[in-house]
């Protein structure tokens, strides 16, 4: 005997289904829900693997009415019932109460694409199983076992003749497995219903007896009507409405579908053989670095650079909804619970055939492309933008919405979102019209000091230590940078309310600049409106005519009587108006005109603004010297 006491009698030898109720964590990743539920989706990826290889049509799945029990049922070809010649069982008992048994390990043809190539796991659901049945239709027979913790309790019985052939497995998780057994009704249908949108010809239905509900929940429309509800989930809006879509039947079948959205995260599904890959690996690498290197293509392709601006794969992969579908002959999971794909060679096959896909794709459809590009671009700026410290504005219940809010801001009463208005007024005298004019039950007004800083190209951070654009967006109450949250918005329409001459212009195109770098979710949800205060009045006896420009004035001027008297006086500016005739004109929704503030292509915004505002004054006199072969200059406002 050794003098440690360790001998030949402390080694435990364990057999048949023993180790996986010893250790269930190496087989189904661990005893909580999840693990549990694993137990579900191991019974329903064999039966998919009947679908997968031409065998099966339809499966269903019931819950028990106290959820501690459910069944699965396909109509495929049925597990043999016959002996095997070596073991003298029946394979349907082999199957289930032996590890690594099943007839996907052969190199026949019994299944071409399976998502269950371990043969462990209706052995190890039967294992983990207080009690396990499989009712098995074939050969014209129903025939039927029952299992008790992984051990047949008693032998297959032939039950009578049958004209329907398929598999049915009924099992209850154990108790002593599982400190709660009790499935969720809601988790099994999401799972279900996100397999029927891979699966587009497979008929999946779903009968919740503990709802006494039953759901169908095919889905013939495939990936593509799945992305759509991924986006349509996330809450986020497309880029474009028109999404890239991919499908490879021949061969090594491959599916995708892909989306920009305005989101600030990327969201990517990916499958193997119908089986849900949480965890990535080498085809959804593939698919990634297929979509980075179309995107950069189509940019030197198209000669799309960018002054000062490096942008990098994650700024290309901002706000995708993706989702990846590919079908392996031998596919080499990461653990039993398949979480990942480790197969070498998916990465450059999926990339191979997804990248010169997109590109054409990007080709074809430039208005797409042309946004999407602009919409990186964007990304790449506020990521460079957010390397500086943000000082977070936080959102002001309507209990403390007048706690630190700028002490200039002349607030309205009414906290009701959707009916307030925020006119942004250019000095005091403006800002005192429009405070005296204004309706104050449900519009506010926040006078700016003069021209606000200029912040395209310069960092967040920089940008909000200017006290103008910080009170701007303490007013607004959504928080800017990462703290952004559109729910904080105080107002329903930020009205820019500046003079109606090329001063006025200049500080609305610093506002929009603003606007567009640090805070786009503020114009693509509608919230940004540009007022149009007349520049001129015209009075005819007892009638005032308000034109806006001159172009206005001249139209209104030519419509007057030929001997008609009229006198036309200019404003210099909206503090010269008194507060009536701001009312009257540009604060009355009756009467006023508002122009709303929309993007129609990124890409041309950013370049309009890095025109105008950026650093590099060679590019504004590039864009003057073009503008003015096209512009004639009648009168310099100065």
């Amino acid at each position: 005997m050794s003098s440690s006491g360790y001998s030949a009698k402390d080694i435990q030898v364990l057999e048949g289904l023993e180790p996986v109720r010893k250790r269930p964590a190496m087989y189904i990743g661990g005893t909580d829900g999840k693990g549990l539920h694993h137990m579900v989706w191991e019974i329903v990826d064999n039966a998919v693997d009947e679908y997968l290889n031409g065998h099966a049509t339809s499966i269903s799945v019931c819950l028990d009415k106290d959820g501690q029990g459910v069944t699965i049922e396909d109509n495929g070809r049925g597990i043999p019932v016959d002996k095997h010649p070596k073991f003298g069982k029946s394979a349907l008992e082999l199957i289930l109460t032996t590890l690594h048994s099943g007839a996907k390990f052969g190199e026949g043809e019994n299944y071409i694409h399976s998502g269950g190539l371990h043969g462990v796991g209706s052995s190890v659901v039967n294992a983990l199983s207080k009690r396990m049945v499989a009712t098995i239709r074939r050969d014209g027979f129903e025939w039927r076992q029952e299992f008790r913790r992984g051990k047949a309790h008693g032998s297959i019985e032939k039950l009578g003749p049958s004209r329907q052939h398929g598999t049915t497995i009924y099992f209850q998780p154990d108790g002593d497995i599982f400190p709660k057994t009790t499935l969720d009704a809601e988790t099994i249908k999401s799972h279900l219903e996100d397999m029927s949108y891979i699966h587009a010809g497979l008929k999946l239905s779903f009968e919740d007896k503990v709802s006494g509900q039953t759901h169908d929940l095919s889905h013939p429309g495939g990936i593509p009507e799945f992305l759509s509800k991924l986006v349509r989930e996330s809450s986020k809006s497309p880029t474009t409405d028109l999404p890239f879509t991919f499908a490879r039947k021949e061969g090594e079948r491959l599916e995708a579908v892909l989306q920009w959205t305005d989101s600030t995260e990327e969201a990517v599904r990916s499958y193997v053989n119908g089986i849900r890959t949480p965890g990535g690996g080498t085809h959804e690498a593939g698919f990634r670095s297929a979509i980075v290197r179309a995107i950069r293509d189509y940019m030197e392709t198209h000669d799309i650079r960018v002054k000062g601006l490096t942008i990098s794969a994650e700024d290309i992969r901002e706000g995708i909804v993706g989702v990846l579908s590919t079908f392996v002959r031998e596919p080499q999971f990461q653990g039993q619970t398949k979480d990942r794909l480790n197969n070498p060679e998916m990465t450059a096959q999926v990339e191979s055939s997804i990248r010169p896909a997109l590109e054409s794709w990007l080709n074809a459809n430039k208005t797409a492309a042309d946004a999407i590009v602009g919409r990186i671009v964007l990304a790449a700026r506020a990521r460079q933008a957010s390397r500086e410290a943000v000082s977070e504005v936080k959102r002001k219940s309507a209990s403390t919405r007048r706690l630190n809010l700028p002490g200039k801001l002349a607030d309205c009463k009414s906290t009701n979102m959707d009916d307030t208005e925020l006119f942004l007024v250019e000095g005091d005298g403006a800002g005192g019209s429009a405070k005296q004019g204004r309706n104050n039950r449900n519009q506010a007004v926040l006078p700016l000091r003069g021209k606000i800083l200029n912040s395209e190209g310069m960092p967040l951070a920089k940008a909000l230590a200017n006290q103008e654009l910080k009170d701007l967006v303490s007013a607004i109450g959504t928080g800017i940078g990462p703290a952004f949250n559109l729910g904080g918005l105080r107002y329903g329409k930020i009205i820019l309310l500046m003079d109606a001459d090329a001063d006025g212009y200049h500080i609305s195109t610093l506002l929009l600049a603003f606007f567009f770098r640090h805070l786009p979710e503020l114009i693509r949800a509608g919230h940004v409106y540009i007022a149009v205060p007349p520049l001129y009045r015209i009075d005819v006896g007892k009638e005032t005519h308000w034109a806006r420009n001159d172009q206005h004035k001249e139209e209104i001027l030519k419509s007057l009587r030929a001997n008609a008297r009229f006198e036309v006086s200019r404003f210099k500016g909206l503090g010269e108006m008194d507060a009536k005739v701001l009312a009257d004109t540009t604060l009355d929704p009756r009467h006023r005109t508002l122009m709303r503030v929309e993007i129609d292509s990124l890409l041309d915004c950013d370049r309009a603004f890095v025109d105008l505002l950026g650093k590099d004054p060679g590019q504004r006199y590039r864009f003057i010297m073009d503008e003015a072969d096209r512009t004639s200059v009648e009168v310099l406002d100065i």
